[in-house]
């Protein structure tokens, strides 16, 4: 696939396509669709299904803008989500134009763009970039001496390897507290991110903590209620969001519910879980240390959030505040054979959640097909895996050993070349609205994952990898250590203790990359709620323009050197990031930029 001349035409749910972004039911938003005048295009109708009726409507020109028709057409919310699609008729015949794309067949409405009712994520999550800590690992306070360690754990030195798979793996104990995290907040600002998310910080049976031994208090080895108390107070004073992390799906077999639920057969707590007649029970996929949590049950419910002082309510008040939750396993959560609750979960957490502070933020992890658990008042977005991570991976993995992506698939993660990323890309964006994809976290790793360094192998290409972290749609996670360039190749093999006390081996290039990405991010509003449309790809470079109502920024990654690239069709342009010069049209309207790599450039128009 190449592109090297922008003909197709072009829609996408960003406000300079769709001025109003916060519809309700009942309104009539106006869309517009931009085609080039050299297009075969003469007339534009646009289709919706109200109540689930195809109807059609007629587009009229709105205006012209150089050698581009700006089309406008009226699209009735008749329903919470609203699809609509646009039928382009010319000479030759006519084509869809859906959220994949342009396309000459017809196409099942899946892939509609879609306006949403459903009440909008917070406000400040667009702007947010996320800033993901494993407690154990990130830092010590002089307080975390004090404290034994818990008969599970296997104590280490901060300098002792992370043993990445073994059967010590999560009882390895590096005593990273909460008050350790407040006090290197400094590092963070330096970085420019604004918003804070720690994995789980209640009593557990493990390092990861996803295996909670209770919700009603912090786990004393973090530094207790009190902690998370003051990380939230100095978090909050920097203008900074925080958000923490709850098992939905599951306890752990510690758990006083489960305590409960497995010694009498008559508890209250015993519907809470799964038991069969013999007393056995059910557990994320066979691990007999997380019981899984039966969203049947009304107590369930009641305890978990709907309750006055519900866990899901009581972390979000004074004096902890917690500004959302990430939710694990949300894929997994209230779906067991016929048992189906995913959807009523997910609309009653975040209900919950906004009812008790207006502006908290509910996201997903998903770690494949996430498509059809969003758009459904329920989750404001998902953790991007299949539709970022493992695409951006797939195209910068360096070496030929194997790279594992998050859900271990036979062979792990290919290599592939742009275009074959620019589909997966996009398969995955067109089945959800603009709103979701965009309140999404975009992430290179976690927790979970191989390191971006190890999979990338060097600096040059992982600051490829955060450019495209920084400019593209979606809201950027960065976990704890990649701006150093840490490294490792596997989930529990990253959750590496953060090297305060070695500076000398930091990568301050990549440290400084990221500060730099994150502060062009913040200074164009272009990257944070423009549009995204494709100039040029082939199979080491993507170039795309983010546009905005008040501004345009046109990037471009390449892994490898190769062939310049000549655009027409856009205005000049100044360098913003990457120190190339800026792009001047030849005699014949062209654009050419650099044909170095691996390179990340950004430049916006004038």
């Amino acid at each position: 696939m190449s592109m090297s001349h922008p003909v197709a035409p072009h829609h996408d749910g960003s406000a300079r396509y769709v001025p109003e972004q916060a519809p309700e039911l009942g309104d009539t938003v106006p869309v517009l669709v931009r085609v080039p005048a050299d297009a075969d295009v003469r007339r534009v109708h646009v289709r919706t299904t109200p109540d689930g009726e195809p109807r059609f409507s007629e587009a009229v020109v709105d205006h012209t803008d150089g050698d581009t028709v700006w089309w406008r057409a009226q699209v009735g919310v008749r329903n919470p989500v609203t699809n609509y699609r646009f039928l382009l008729t010319g000479r030759r015949g006519t084509r869809w134009l859906n959220a994949a794309g342009p396309v000459d067949h017809d196409v099942p409405d899946t892939g509609d763009f879609k306006l949403v009712t459903y009440d909008p994520p917070p406000a400040w999550a667009r702007d947010a970039v996320i800033y993901q800590i494993f407690p154990d690992r990130f830092a010590r306070s002089a307080g975390a001496a004090t404290r034994p360690a818990p008969e599970w754990a296997i104590p280490c030195d901060w300098d002792t390897p992370v043993v990445g798979r073994g059967p010590e793996t999560p009882y390895q104990f590096y005593g990273g507290d909460l008050d350790g995290i407040t006090g290197h907040l400094d590092h963070l600002d330096r970085l420019g991110v604004n918003t804070v998310y720690l994995t789980p910080v209640f009593p557990a049976r493990s390092n990861h903590r996803y295996d909670a031994a209770s919700f009603d208090h912090v786990d004393p080895l973090l530094g207790g209620d009190a902690a998370l108390a003051r990380l939230a107070d100095a978090v909050h004073a920097r203008g900074w969001r925080l958000l923490g992390d709850i098992t939905s799906n599951h306890t752990g077999d510690g758990h006083e519910w489960f305590v409960r639920a497995r010694a009498h057969e008559h508890a209250p707590e015993r519907e809470l879980y799964y038991f069969d007649a013999d007393g056995d029970y059910e557990s994320w996929n066979g691990v007999r240390s997380l019981p899984k949590l039966n969203w049947g049950s009304a107590e369930l419910r009641r305890r978990f959030a709907t309750d006055p002082d519900s866990l899901l309510r009581r972390w979000l008040r004074p004096p902890y505040g917690l500004d959302g939750w990430r939710v694990d396993v949300a894929n997994m959560t209230g779906r067991r054979g016929t048992d189906a609750y995913t959807h009523e979960v997910a609309a009653l957490l975040r209900a919950v959640a906004t009812d008790t502070r207006p502006d908290a933020l509910v996201m997903a992890e998903h770690g494949h097909d996430h498509t059809g658990d969003l758009d459904r008042d329920g989750w404001h977005g998902t953790m991007n895996y299949v539709g970022f991570t493992d695409p951006v991976w797939s195209w910068l993995r360096a070496g030929d050993d194997p790279v594992p992506n998050f859900l271990g698939t036979p062979g792990g993660v290919v290599r592939r070349d742009a275009d074959a990323v620019l589909a997966t890309m996009n398969a995955y964006r067109s089945l959800v609205s603009w709103r979701a994809y965009t309140h999404s976290w975009q992430l290179l790793g976690s927790h979970d994952s191989a390191r971006i360094r190890t999979v990338v192998g060097d600096a040059a290409r992982q600051e490829v990898a955060a450019g495209l972290l920084a400019t593209m749609p979606g809201t950027p996670m960065i976990f704890a250590g990649d701006e150093l360039g840490l490294t490792g190749t596997n989930g529990e093999g990253s959750r590496t203790p953060m090297p305060w006390h070695r500076p000398e081996t930091w990568d301050n290039r990549t440290f400084e990359t990221y500060r730099s990405l994150i502060a062009l991010r913040r200074a164009e509003p272009a990257l944070r709620h423009g549009g995204l449309r494709w100039l040029h790809v082939d199979a080491d470079t993507m170039v795309f323009a983010r546009e905005a109502v008040d501004g345009t920024a046109v990037v471009l990654a390449r892994r490898a050197p190769g062939s310049p690239v000549r655009l027409t069709g856009l205005p000049p342009a100044d360098n913003v990031y990457g120190g190339a010069p800026p792009l001047r049209p030849d005699a014949d309207g062209t654009l050419t930029l650099p044909a170095d790599g691996p390179i990340f450039q950004v430049w916006r128009t004038t």
